[in-house]
């Protein structure tokens, strides 16, 4: 069952989305050189406990941190460590989620640490995002779950890949409903499975976490011996984003960005719905 919201629960869950935000200005900051991916959760725990917030990360299936640090070749669920420190030219995706009043928010983006970082990274992000928000503009009353997905997919395939080739559209995770609980229906694949159908029509109160993973490579992952950290199986790198969208009456609300989408859905022709705590 896909859980529908009011408009009064979707305010909560933009209250949550700007936590979220607000964790993603603070560790976008703190990812340089020399920092380690636990300095990183701290930093999340500091903004979450600033705004009275919880942690929707933290003990999730034992899950032992509040942020996923997923770096280079890890595509998710990384698991913040002293160990993993890092350093100039790395990519790392920073995921993470806070729940305010029960109503949970989920957000995540790539990082560039220092400098050098060649082209075809550059615009593996940037795909990544593009498809992203892709996704986000395909939410319209009336259309159904699978056409969010082929908004996705038809983003990604139409990019050219540097050094030719295809983008790995990572199989094994996608995005999710959201609400008072951060992974509900419907499950939401990056690419159109023909099997699978049109899945449910998209509804005022319908909300989506939309999360692309793309990779250099393979489409393909393993999960490493701590059950957690998700790599690609050809060691190729990694992007990964992802927002919390409401549909409302009035079009999509991005939950979990600071300007509730306005800028980025006016690049696709979409008017961004008013942000309810504006």
């Amino acid at each position: 069952m896909v859980q529908i919201k009011t408009p009064e629960q979707i305010a909560k869950m933009r209250e949550a989305g700007l936590v979220v935000a607000a964790i993603h200005a603070a560790t976008r900051e703190a990812a340089v050189p020399g920092a380690s991916t636990k300095d990183l959760d701290e930093v999340a725990r500091k903004v979450l406990a600033e705004h009275g917030a919880k942690s929707n990360f933290l003990g999730y299936g034992g899950f032992p941190a509040t942020i996923c640090t997923s770096v280079n070749d890890v595509v998710v669920h990384g698991i913040p460590s002293e160990d993993v420190v890092l350093k100039d030219g790395d990519i790392i995706s920073i995921d993470c989620g806070a729940i305010i009043d029960g109503w949970h928010g989920d957000a995540a983006y790539t990082a560039f640490v220092g400098s050098g970082h060649a082209p075809e990274l550059i615009e593996l992000s940037r795909v990544t995002e593009g498809s992203m928000w892709a996704g986000i503009a395909a939410m319209k009353q009336g259309s159904r779950l699978v056409d969010v997905s082929r908004a996705i997919e038809t983003y990604i395939r139409r990019q050219p890949k540097p050094g030719g080739g295809r983008y790995g559209i990572i199989e094994d995770y996608g995005g999710h409903g959201i609400g008072t609980e951060m992974h509900m229906d419907p499950h939401l694949l990056n690419y159109v499975e023909r099997r699978r159908g049109k899945g449910p029509k998209l509804v005022p109160g319908f909300c989506l976490a939309i999360e692309p993973m793309v990779s250099l490579g393979t489409p393909k992952t393993e999960v490493l011996s701590d059950d957690w950290t998700v790599i690609t199986t050809d060691g190729t790198w990694s992007s990964h984003w992802e927002h919390s969208v409401a549909l409302t009456e009035e079009g999509p609300l991005v939950l979990t960005a600071p300007d509730a989408g306005k800028a980025k859905l006016a690049e696709f022709g979409i008017v961004a719905a008013p942000d309810p705590l504006a």
